[in-house]
């Protein structure tokens, strides 16, 4: 297995290619999959969200990534997405391919397995996400790769060449199935929608999941994390010990588990233990408060030892 290819899919593998390459003149000619939102370049947050693909191939020129994949460049360079879509496919070798932009902010693991899931319960060559006013984004896509083969290759023959030509010309001869998400097909085409973006992750409702994603690329992890049991934890640690023991507790918590062979057991056993002495701290000082001292087991007041007895004289 080569370092760019990827064995541990729970399902049929597939292959995933990433367009990359393209002008983004309406961000002013700026290096739209390098631009980062919530910490992240837009082209790793892609590339987290089909990270068991087999093979993924990114039609771009070479450039430093969150993990490795294949590099592919159509020709010429900027020859349009569906010469880069060829250029990307003929690297791939799986039955199902699924096609990305790299301009994704918010696309995720689940709505991949979704695509590739509607397209495989069905007889449809093509799965593809439709945003919020219904247009088709055939770049948030799963596709039978023999359908699109055959389809690039009728193109290629019709116009001579596949540069400048739309997507919609090669969509147009799939039979595709439509997969309503307003937010997983949400793209980065203006500073605006960056802008919106990067607001949307830091609401209440996203910043944790955001920032612990951005947080496990960034260390290289592979971790599911359960977010409530550490928070449970801090609290009990600030809480009942001292405010600064909130984020050593959830550090040492973290080399415990390592130290035990890592994984999300090992993560809940450390938490698990780390929580109760935090709650017999708590309940220490709570004693202390209220002036009733906990009886030690054994102590000479709770055994009688040294007390005098009845024929003591």
């Amino acid at each position: 297995m080569t370092s760019y290819e990827h064995s541990a899919a729970p399902y049929a593998p597939y292959d995933a290619v990433v367009l990359a390459g393209g002008g983004a003149r309406r961000l002013g000619g700026a290096d739209k999959p390098g631009v980062r939102v919530g910490g992240r370049a837009l082209l790793d947050r892609v590339l987290a969200a089909c990270a068991d693909a087999r093979t993924t191939v990114v039609v771009a020129d070479p450039r430093p990534t969150s993990r490795p994949v294949r590099w592919a460049r159509e020709d010429p360079p900027g020859a349009g997405p569906v010469a880069a879509l060829d250029a990307g496919l003929r690297r791939t070798g799986a039955d199902d391919v699924l096609v990305l932009s790299a301009d994704l902010p918010f696309l995720a693991a689940p709505t991949v397995r979704r695509l590739l899931e509607t397209l495989r319960s069905g007889g449809a060559e093509g799965a593809l996400l439709t945003d919020a006013d219904g247009r088709d984004q055939p770049l948030v896509a799963a596709y039978r790769t023999a359908a699109l083969r055959r389809e690039l290759a009728a193109l290629a023959a019709a116009a001579g060449n596949l540069t400048g030509l739309p997507l919609r010309r090669l969509t147009a001869g799939l039979d595709l199935t439509r997969v309503p998400d307003p937010v997983a097909s949400f793209d980065c085409d203006t500073w605006d929608d960056i802008a919106t973006a990067r607001t949307r992750i830091r609401e209440h409702g996203h910043v944790l999941d955001e920032w612990i994603s951005a947080a496990k690329d960034e260390l290289g992890l592979d971790l599911d994390v359960d977010i409530k049991v550490l928070l449970d934890l801090a609290r009990d640690a600030a809480h009942g010990v001292a405010r600064p023991a909130a984020p050593l507790t959830t550090f040492l918590v973290g080399y415990a588990a390592a130290r035990a062979g890592g994984g999300p057991e090992a993560v809940a056993e450390a938490a698990r233990k780390a929580a109760a002495l935090a709650q017999r701290w708590a309940a220490e000082a709570e004693q202390e408060k209220a002036g009733k001292p906990e009886k030690a087991e054994g102590s000479e007041k709770d055994s009688g030892a040294g007390a005098p007895g009845p024929d003591a004289g």
